[in-house]
């Protein structure tokens, strides 16, 4: 194929692993690309230099070198027949390179077909048929609306079914609350699947999102009810200011005729929650809403902000664990490690403040040893005599990004949907809105906020038609028997009242199927209904959640542990802008459509390029008082009204 060979092969340092072995003279190689059709791109990586070997693909005549974006091919006669040392070295390293991952290969594929076709207990369990082998249903899952896919094959198929995921291999689905309830108490059993973790793990650290056992109990005690209700005057500091934001960006719109003007509410809502996650959570100013930018926020958007991979290249890495990283590059990986190496800097400078201003301080009734933000409690923990609520350093400094993601993320998403559903149900809107007047202040004490029964029904019924994170998933570290509540006839006719559930079977938990079943909440399961939480019906105790009857938080020991912390800043949220403004569609309701990555995120579905987004029409809500002998306040009856 070429005329020329190449001439000089040299080995570079181990530290480039497998994925650049060899240094090649890249002069010595004739000039030419090779066309489309006589390879195949298997892999590429970010980690290179000019002229190092990427990566290796052999075929039936050639061995392609693909060097950065310039592919070469040496055909195999020119490496076989050559007399050059540097030629035969190569085939000596090759060879026997060649017999090890063919033969590991085999025991790979050998192994997956036992596992699934011959020795299986999944098998003769419904389930979707799968339209790819490699795919398996999951592009049905990346494309669709989640939920909405999983109740589908519930009504086909029934409540306990598989389906496959890449490579054909059989995952596990129910909505059996007895299995479900079994499977979230048991979690010495059931972990997060691997290539959760060392996704997460990549990100956060090793966060309370990633540690399993008792190491994850340890890492629990600054969530706890007194904690939080410090934490809530932060809450509604920020919300009073994102309230303050809204209101000039209506006057600046909504001047001469037009009444409203159109927000994208998500937008102020994340900057919002990023801001209070930073001062809450480790006395750190974002100043998102000011529009400040600093280096911390720069790094967390580009951590969780950059886009996913290619599906493939990204399934791979996941599938080789903690060794992906390394063995499969891929485009990104650089700034986000630049960006995790910013976080973890500006973490430990965080972790050392606060812990020299805890041991300078003069007994408890100094004002710094009653800093309220998480990181000082957890850090106060660890200054207890009691061990067993000692955290190492480590685990200290691994909360600031869990911190991060998880009280950011989940808040304003949740709070994006509850204004959502506010402005498709004026009626809704404005019963909560009579409520939140009979409060005299707007700054709310935590216990003030949880006295008003239709705000918590309000927060309670968003989180159960709108829960952040729709679905999760647990894999069994050892054999285990699954109870059921209700048997189920598989496709052998054989009854099953238990599921033999063996070492690394994954299962399904369908959190927002589960709190949107019909079976559970009835017909009207998929309405946003409030005064439903007057009456819950009595099939929603058996939910085996940690809170409200319901999925959203999941339940046993591994259950979101700041289900609080999320629960009182979104009450705040909704006491603040409901009594500011009033909120109308922007669009019509068939247009907002849903993303789900970790969490559900809204997109319009006639802009798709836009991104993630939530728009809604707002005008300013006023008050008015005039006396009125005996009225409620004093002598003072409120009028309300809205600007127009």
């Amino acid at each position: 194929m070429w005329e020329s060979k190449p001439k000089a092969l040299e080995v570079v340092g181990p530290d480039q692993l497998l994925t650049t072995i060899f240094c090649v003279n890249v002069a010595a190689l004739p000039h030419g690309n090779i066309s489309e059709d006589q390879y195949s791109a298997v892999g590429t990586t970010s980690a290179l230099h000019s002229a190092t070997l990427s990566f290796l693909k052999m075929t039936e005549d050639q061995l392609f070198i693909i060097f950065s974006s310039r592919f070469r091919a040496i055909p195999w006669p020119t490496i076989l027949n050559s007399s050059d040392p540097n030629m035969n070295a190569l085939i000596h390293f090759l060879s026997p390179l060649a017999l090890t991952l063919g033969a590991f290969s085999l025991y790979k594929l050998s192994r997956l077909l036992w596992r699934e076709y011959v020795s299986n207990p999944l098998n003769g369990i419904p389930g979707p048929p799968s339209p790819s082998w490699f795919y398996g249903n999951m592009r049905q899952i990346r494309e669709g609306e989640i939920a909405s896919l999983h109740e589908g094959w519930v009504k086909e198929y029934g409540t306990t079914i598989k389906f496959k995921v890449f490579f054909g291999v059989s995952r596990l689905f129910t909505m059996d609350l007895k299995a479900l309830n079994h499977v979230m108490m048991n979690s010495q059993i059931y972990y997060k699947p691997e290539q959760a973790k060392s996704f997460l793990s990549r990100l956060l650290g090793d966060g309370v999102l990633v540690t399993e056992g008792s190491k994850h109990r340890e890492q629990n005690p600054a969530f706890g009810a007194a904690q939080i209700r410090e934490l809530t005057e932060i809450f509604v500091e920020k919300a009073l200011e994102l309230r303050d934001v809204w209101i000039a960006d209506v006057e600046k719109q909504a001047q001469g005729v037009k009444p409203q003007a159109r927000i994208n509410v998500m937008t102020g809502l994340s900057k919002m929650t990023l801001d209070v996650i930073g001062l809450a959570g480790f006395d750190y100013k974002f100043n998102s809403l000011s529009g400040e930018k600093n280096e911390l926020n720069e790094a967390f958007s580009m951590v969780f902000n950059s886009r996913l991979p290619m599906p493939f290249l990204f399934v791979l890495r996941t599938m080789l664990g903690r060794l992906g990283s390394f063995l499969v590059p891929l485009p990104g990986d650089k700034p986000r490690r630049q960006a995790r190496a910013t976080m973890e800097r500006i973490g430990k400078q965080l972790l050392t403040e606060s812990r020299t201003a805890l041991e300078q301080v003069d007994g408890e009734k100094d004002e710094r040893f009653r800093k309220r933000d998480l990181l000082s409690l957890l850090l106060k923990a660890n200054m207890s005599a009691d061990v067993h609520q000692r955290m190492s350093d480590e685990d200290v400094l691994a909360q600031v990004p869990t911190f991060l993601v998880a009280g950011h993320e989940t808040t304003s998403n949740a709070t994006t949907w509850a204004l959502h559903a506010l402005s498709l149900n004026p009626q809704v809107q404005s019963k909560l809105r009579d409520e939140l007047f009979t409060i005299d202040t707007e700054n709310p004490t935590m216990d003030e906020l949880n006295a008003l029964p239709y705000l918590d029904a309000v927060v309670r019924e968003t989180l159960r038609a709108h829960a952040p994170v729709p679905g999760t998933a647990r894999v069994a570290i050892k054999d285990d028997i699954v109870p059921l509540d209700t048997p189920f006839v598989d496709q052998n006719g054989k009854v099953r009242d238990s599921l033999l559930i063996r070492k690394g079977q994954t299962i399904t938990i369908p959190i927002l199927a589960i709190n949107r079943s019909e079976q559970i909440w009835g017909p009207d399961a998929r309405e946003f209904k409030p005064e439903r939480w007057e009456s819950p019906p009595e099939a929603a105790s058996g939910i085996p959640g940690v809170w409200g009857h319901m999925l959203t938080f999941l339940g046993g020991p591994r259950a979101c542990i700041g289900f609080r912390f999320s629960l009182v800043e979104m009450k705040v949220l909704l006491f603040t802008l409901i009594r500011a403004f009033e909120f109308e569609p922007a669009v019509p309701v068939h247009d907002v459509g849903t993303k789900s990555t970790v969490v559900q995120r809204p997109f319009l579905i006639s802009e798709p390029k836009a991104g993630v987004q939530m728009p809604l029409l707002m005008k300013r809500y006023l008050l008015a008082y005039h006396w009125e002998p005996n009225g409620p306040r004093n002598g003072f009856s409120l009028i309300q009204f809205c600007a127009s």
